[in-house]
């Protein structure tokens, strides 16, 4: 039986999203996110709207919901959520993780922010749009997918590439953007309109094996792959202020003397590393420069065996313009003298390149119109992300697509980057309301309104 959408039932909805734990850290046989398919369903299997579920395997099913509009030619609008989240270890937080606990007006746990409010509030509104009896001419599409987390090859990149007219629409709308930034010139709400590229790949770092009582004489990989990760994490690229950042920044209206900054490539640097508000500076810098992160060092053995090779994962964000030849050359310039000691993979040369919406387009103003409605005052600006999102996804395919949201005053903008992927994740109800009604205003004024 349907869950009955009702004003902010979104905030039980994420509750119960948390609840399920669908951690996905990379692996196949990871996620499980057929039980937030499942619980989802609940929520938007309503009369006239055609629901199925869709993946690659029993455990990673993705929910598609249709509420067909009257007119076959219209435009069509996809909310896009995912349902799986990243690990979280239960000593680093104040509240249980997957506990989905409300407490004094803020819902606390692994995906409240990352997406998991979003999700939620998506299918909320869908619902009330599909109870509705003043059909739409164009269709609205909700879509709860899989494996985000780990790069979509079990999600959305799966469905587009399987059953794309499933999931295809002229408009997506997915995470991030529209935390409130106040300014001088008064508050802003950032449209993600793009997004970095990701050459993620892997380093096999070789050496000889040997007896661990004779170091002596070792050609140790584990300790050239210390070195490699030290070169990796030093490196210091200069910075780029492309048209994307460019025009953020002037739509930002900041005091004059931090947009000299945020516009200078070689001050930027210097400012960002220096800055005690981490959440903003580190922000700044994810978007002007190349980013290498090593995160992951695996090397098989015991304890008195010296390795004969380490592998290394490394996350490397592109900036738009930057190819993958261009990656590839950084990284023989960070190895130098050891490159013949190292193999390179990267996972997906497609993910490397940064993806980009025009933000001349219906879509924009409908979702301008509709935060007006919040902060009257507020203007809307065009963001770039440093992470990935399954928009780039959607935007390979034609479709306009923007990462949004609409977040209360309650949520400081450096709060809200530092939650990503970190302890302490949650989500203030007042948020969740706002977000319900920013997908039904949004949806509505896109496909009925006669300047869509």
């Amino acid at each position: 039986m349907a869950v009955e959408a009702a004003p902010n039932a979104s905030t039980e909805l994420v509750q119960h999203l948390i609840r399920l734990g669908c951690v996905n850290p990379g692996h196949a046989d990871s996620g499980d996110e057929t039980k937030a398919s499942e619980l989802l369903r609940a929520v938007v299997d309503l009369p006239g709207v055609e629901v199925q579920t869709l993946g690659p395997l029993p455990n990673r099913q993705s929910l598609i919901a249709r509420l067909p509009g009257t007119d076959p030619t219209a435009p069509g609008l996809r909310l896009l959520g995912h349902t799986d989240v990243v690990p979280a270890d239960p000593t680093d937080w104040r509240h249980d993780p997957f506990g989905g606990e409300l407490i004094d007006g803020w819902v606390w746990g692994r995906g409240a922010i990352d997406m998991l409010c979003v999700t939620a509030s998506m299918a909320v509104a869908f619902a009330d749009l599909a109870t509705r009896h003043d059909a739409l001419p164009g269709s609205v599409v909700f879509c709860a997918v899989a494996d985000e987390e780990a790069g979509g090859k079990a999600g959305a990149d799966w469905l587009l590439q399987r059953h794309r007219d499933a999931v295809i629409a002229d408009y997506v709308l997915t995470e991030c953007g529209g935390t409130p930034m106040h300014t001088p010139s008064g508050v802003k709400l950032p449209v993600l309109v793009a997004e970095k590229g990701a050459a993620w790949c892997s380093l096999t770092v070789h050496g000889t094996s040997g007896h661990g009582s004779t170091p002596l004489i070792a050609d140790n990989a584990l300790v050239r792959a210390a070195e490699v990760v030290r070169r990796l994490a030093s490196y210091r690229p200069a910075g780029i202020i492309h048209d994307t950042w460019r025009g953020y920044v002037e739509a930002m209206e900041f005091d004059p003397d931090l947009t000299a900054i945020l516009l200078d490539p070689t001050a930027i640097t210097d400012w960002a590393e220096q800055q005690p508000d981490r959440g903003f500076a580190a922000d700044c810098h994810a978007c002007t420069h190349l980013t290498i992160s090593p995160n992951v060092a695996r090397a098989d053995g015991k304890t008195n065996t010296i390795p004969s090779s380490v592998e290394l994962e490394v996350d490397i964000r592109t900036l738009p313009g930057h190819t993958l030849d261009d990656v590839q050359r950084v990284l023989d310039e960070i190895l130098g003298e050891l490159r013949p000691f190292v193999d390179i993979h990267f996972f997906d040369p497609h993910w490397a390149t940064s993806t980009a919406s025009p933000i001349d387009s219906p879509l924009w103003r409908s979702i301008e119109r509709a935060s007006a409605s919040v902060y009257p005052d507020a203007r809307c600006v065009p963001a770039i992300t440093p992470g990935g999102t399954d928009a780039r996804f959607f935007r390979d395919h034609g479709c306009t697509s923007y990462g949004y949201g609409l977040f209360s005053r309650d949520l400081s903008y450096d709060d809200y980057v530092a939650m990503f992927h970190a302890k302490d994740e949650r989500v203030d109800v007042h948020s969740l309301g706002l977000m319900e009604q920013l997908w039904r205003d949004i949806a509505v004024d896109l496909l009925r309104g006669p300047h869509r």
